[in-house]
C-alpha cells in the first residue's frame, strides 16, 4: 500500500465518519429502544404467548405485567456496544472506500459494505451475545424455563463487561461467538442498506444539483434503505437472535448443537413460513426509524464536524 493510500485510510474524514456514525446510531437507538424489546420478545417468546398482537398492544402488555421499565431493560449495554459496533464498521467501510480510490458503484459500495460487515461481526459479536441476554433478563423464569443457565433468574451479570467475562468463564469462545455463523450471513444486511443508501444519496447529490439535501431527504432515504435490506435479511435475523439468546424456545424442542440452516428447516416445518417473520412488524417499525434517524443525524453530525475542522485550517483533505 502506497503512502499516500496509507494517509487515506488513516484519515480524519475517516475518523470524522467513525464517530458521527457511532453518535447518531447511540441517539436513534436511544429513541427507539422500546420498540426493539418487543421486536426481541416476539423472536424469542412461543408464538402462543402473544399471538396476533400488534407492536402496539405488545407494548401495552410489557408495561402491565412487567412495568414500564423492563422497555429500557438492558439499554445502556446495547448503547455500549452500538457505539463500539458503528465506530467499527463505518471505519472500515469510508477507510475502503478511500483506500480503494475511483468512481464509486453500487456493486462497489455491496462489496466494501460486505468487508465492513465481516470486521464488524468478527469484533463486535460477544457484546451483543451478552446484550441479547440482559434484555431478555426475567423471560426464562416467567415461562417456567428452568433449565437456561444463562436467562432469566439465573442471569449472573449486570452489565457488557461482566457479562463478557462471566460467558467467557462459563461457556467458553463459543459461547461469546453464538450466532456469528448468521451474522456473518447477515453481514449482506448493513451492506445492502449501504448500497441502496449511498445509491440514492449520489442521484441527490450529483453534479448540477448544489443544495445539500435536507434531513428530512436523509431521514427518508436511511428508512427506504433500511426497509429493503431487513425484508430481505429477517429470517437469518431470527436465527441470530434465537442463537444468541441460547435456544431456549420450548416450542420447537431444539438439539442442543442446532446451526443455523437446521434452525432455519426446524422453524419452517413446524412454524411455517410465518414462524421465520415472527416479529417483523416490530422489527421493521424499530430498524427503519432507527436507521432513518441514525443517518440523518451522522449527516448532520458529519457536515458539522466537517465545517468546523475546515473553518479551522487545521485540517486538510477532510471531506464529505
Amino acid at each position: 500500500m502506497s503512502q499516500s493510500k496509507l494517509k487515506q485510510v488513516f484519515s480524519y474524514q475517516s475518523w470524522v465518519h467513525a464517530v458521527s456514525g457511532s453518535a447518531g446510531s447511540v441517539i436513534a437507538m436511544s429513541a427507539f429502544y422500546p420498540l426493539d424489546t418487543v421486536r426481541s420478545r416476539l423472536q424469542l417468546e412461543e408464538p402462543e404467548r402473544r399471538k396476533a398482537l400488534s407492536t402496539w398492544r405488545v407494548l401495552r402488555s410489557l408495561i402491565d405485567e412487567e412495568g414500564y421499565e423492563t422497555l429500557y431493560r438492558g439499554l445502556i449495554p446495547v448503547l455500549e456496544s452500538l457505539c463500539i459496533s458503528n465506530f467499527v464498521y463505518f471505519y472500515t467501510f469510508h477507510s475502503l472506500k478511500a483506500w480503494r480510490g475511483g468512481g464509486q458503484s453500487a456493486l462497489g459500495d455491496l462489496l466494501l459494505g460486505s468487508l465492513a460487515g465481516v470486521v464488524n461481526v468478527l469484533t463486535t459479536t460477544p457484546c451483543w451475545v451478552v446484550n441479547t441476554r440482559l434484555k431478555m433478563k426475567g423471560l426464562g423464569q416467567q415461562h417456567g424455563k428452568r433449565n437456561a443457565p444463562v436467562t432469566g433468574s439465573d442471569l449472573q451479570y449486570e452489565g457488557l463487561i461482566d457479562g463478557l467475562q462471566y460467558i467467557a468463564r462459563t461457556e467458553g469462545v463459543r459461547g461469546l461467538w453464538a450466532g456469528a455463523v448468521p451474522s456473518l450471513m447477515l453481514v449482506i444486511n448493513p451492506a445492502i442498506q449501504f448500497m441502496v443508501y449511498e445509491s440514492l444519496k449520489r442521484r441527490l447529490t450529483a453534479a448540477g444539483n448544489s443544495k445539500t439535501p435536507s434531513a428530512i431527504t436523509f431521514f427518508s432515504i436511511g428508512a427506504v434503505a433500511k426497509m429493503i435490506a431487513t425484508v430481505l435479511t429477517y429470517p437469518l435475523q431470527l436465527v441470530q437472535t434465537k442463537l444468541r439468546h441460547g435456544n431456549t424456545d420450548r416450542s420447537l424442542n431444539l438439539p442442543p448443537d442446532v446451526d443455523t440452516v437446521q434452525m432455519l428447516l426446524i422453524i419452517l416445518k413446524r412454524q411455517g413460513l410465518a414462524g421465520l417473520f415472527r416479529g417483523l412488524e416490530a422489527k421493521l417499525l424499530q430498524t427503519v426509524l432507527t436507521a432513518a434517524l441514525m443517518f440523518m443525524a451522522y449527516e448532520k453530525i458529519a457536515r458539522f464536524v466537517t465545517s468546523l475542522l475546515l473553518s479551522k485550517g487545521g485540517v486538510t483533505g477532510v471531506r464529505h
